[in-house]
This record gives C-alpha cells, structure tokens and sequence, in this order.
C-alpha cells in the first residue's frame, strides 16, 4: 500500500531553470541599463558558468561577476542587477503544467505528500509561497533541516520519520537520477524520474517509472494501491 509521496522542489515541480534563464538575462539588462557595459549573450553564459562552478543556490554572483568584469563591485549596477533579477524571477517562477490538479488528487487519495529538496530553507520556503504550495506538503525538509544533499539517505530518512511511512511504501519524484533517485533507492523506496523536467539529456534513469507529464504519478499510485 503506498501511503505518501515526496517530491524534489527544483525541475520537478517548479520550472527552475526557466525562472534562472529569464532572471539572468533581465538581470544582465538591468546592469547594462545602469551602464555596464558588457556582450549580453556572453555574459549570460559566463554567469551560467559561475552558477555552475559556484551553486546554484549562490547569493553573490553578481558581486563576482562584476568583479570578474570591471575588476569592483559597483553598487549601482550590482542593485540595478539584482531588482531586474528579482521581477524577473516572481514573474517566471512557475509550477509544471498539470502540478496543481496532481497534488489536489492524490490528497484526495488520502497521499501524504512531501517535499525533500537540496535548495536552502529560505528559498525553498519562498519558491512554494509564490506559488502558493506552502499549505501542500505534510513535510518540507531542505539541506538546512537535514545538512547533506542526495544521494545521502539521510533526507529521505528524516523525511519518512517525519512522515511516519515506511520506505517501502513511498514513492520518490525527482528529475536528477544520480541524487533523487539513487538516493531513495537506497532505502527500498519505489521512485519515478521526472523526465519533463530533465536537463542532462538522460536516456537511462535507473528509476522504477519515467514520466512525461507530473499527473501520470496519480495513475501509477491508483494501480499500486489497487493491487
């Protein structure tokens, strides 16, 4: 019998590098607005880059990349930056189609449901009350609740005390197979790779179901607990 189900945040229920793509990219123009001048589509891979070097989750990115750039952070365009970053990102942060009615329903199965993600608490805390999932999850554990990120088995494991389901009758949605799915397969929890939110070109997820679209999770619950 399944009993809950825990979502990662990022790709998986929220469209994350959208928002980051388009947050960027106005932040860029709001720097070369205030009178930075640098090549927009250069820049925006070089921020990119520092993103993946440095987290995604890095605070100061603009101060390095205009350290990089004019060799000082200039407060006027780095608060030119960060605003256009801002309203770009409130406007462009948005759930995956079909995640609403998704959640509804499988409340309605009587389905606990979770959220373990890597991002930290504030963010992860402000991305769900923009999009007005905060009231959703039975529990949310982030890197700052549990301090080690996927594949560790440690979130899952606090997630599912907090829970009080067995792994065995969990299900894990996420879009990163090396940390979401490996991570609950470490326990013996059943897991379905989010393909429509995978960004590495994954052919082989390892994961129990690949799904296309995020209601296709009410269907493979519906046909695990009618057995």
């Amino acid at each position: 019998m399944l009993n809950a189900v825990i979502f990662d945040l990022d790709n998986t229920l929220l469209d994350f590098m959208k928002m980051k793509e388009y947050a960027v990219k106005a932040a860029i123009s709001g720097m070369q607005e205030a009178g930075l001048k640098v090549d927009a589509e250069k820049a925006y891979e070089r921020i990119i880059d520092m993103y993946n070097e440095e987290g995604w989750e890095h605070q100061q990115i603009f101060d390095l990349f205009l350290t990089e750039t004019i060799g000082h952070v200039d407060n006027k365009l780095l608060a030119a930056g960060i605003v256009s970053y801002r309203r770009a990102r409130e406007a462009n942060l948005q759930v995956y189609p079909n995640v609403n009615s998704t959640l509804s329903e499988l409340m309605k199965m009587g389905i606990k449901l979770a959220v373990v993600s890597d991002a930290p608490s504030r963010e992860a805390w402000m991305r769900l009350y923009y999009l007005n999932l905060h009231h959703i999850f039975d529990v949310v554990l982030t890197f700052d609740d549990s301090g080690k990120r996927k594949p560790s088995p440690i979130p899952f494991k606090i997630a599912l005390e907090k829970l009080n389901c067995a792994a065995e009758n969990t299900l894990m949605v996420g879009d990163w197979p090396e940390r979401d799915v490996e991570g609950a397969k470490q326990l013996g929890m059943k897991t379905i790779f989010a393909r429509y939110g995978d960004t590495f070109g994954t052919t082989d997820s390892g994961a129990d179901w690949d799904v296309d679209d995020i209601h296709q999770i009410v269907e493979i619950v519906s046909n695990l607990n009618a057995t």
